[in-house]
């Protein structure tokens, strides 16, 4: 039974689709806090910490797009999990919300079902990334990955990375030489309950690779990715 202290923050500038999922989410006993645009998303997220946001893109004032970067940008609220719920279904707008921050993209309309199903993937695999993993610290030249803390270190300064950064990043470097395959990448990152496009690794690896200098991940043509220490 899902509990009640677990805290979804939904935006969106259509008040009948707010009041909808927010009884949605109300029936399955999540505590929903709402906001009508990126600024108040951006203010709410940072006085209530909820455990995740679900936020459409086009709105006055602030878009999604910025106040998922603003979000992910500040260390107090870079780990917030964000789903973007959005009419806009093209496949650049899908990267483009990656690219921003987000940890998924759901297309609209969507059933309650769908939508209820994704949140607790989501939520799951959040509660659970620490404690499946037995080495806290991988520590390599110029590189430390805190999985303990979701910090990265490199050439001694800290870095904070957005959640699926560092878990692809965190991943790869768990077997530093294995090649890792592309569906191996998004079944263990990504999970198989939500859908991305193959290109989302791209987008991800190419984000790890400008802050780590190019080092560390490598592209293995026709096969996927490995991590060299």
């Amino acid at each position: 039974m899902i509990k009640k202290v677990t805290k979804i923050l939904v935006v969106d500038d259509e008040q009948d689709i707010l009041e909808l999922i927010r009884h949605t989410l109300n029936k399955e006993g999540y505590e929903v806090h709402v906001a009508a645009n990126g600024q108040q998303a951006v203010e709410k997220a940072k006085k209530i910490k909820p455990n995740l946001i679900l936020m459409d893109v086009m709105m006055p004032v602030m878009d999604g797009m910025e106040a998922c970067r603003q979000l992910k940008e500040d260390p107090e609220t870079a780990e917030l999990a964000i789903i973007f719920l959005t009419a806009r279904s093209e496949e650049f707008a899908e990267l483009a919300g990656f690219e921003a921050g987000a940890d998924d993209y759901i297309s609209k309309p969507i059933r309650a079902r769908v939508l209820l199903s994704r949140i607790r993937a989501l939520l799951r695999r959040n509660s659970g990334s620490s404690a499946e993993n037995e080495v806290v610290k991988l520590e390599f030249d110029d590189l430390i990955i805190d999985r303990e803390r979701f910090v990265v270190e490199y050439k001694g300064k800290s870095l904070q990375f957005p959640r699926k950064e560092f878990e692809l990043l965190s991943f790869l470097a768990s077997k530093p030489g294995r090649v890792f395959s592309r569906d191996e990448i998004l079944e263990n990152v990504w999970g198989n309950e939500v859908l991305v496009v193959d290109r989302t690794i791209d987008v991800h690896v190419r984000k790890i690779r400008e802050k780590l200098d190019d080092l560390f991940i490598y592209t293995v043509k026709g096969v996927g990715y490995k991590f060299e220490g």
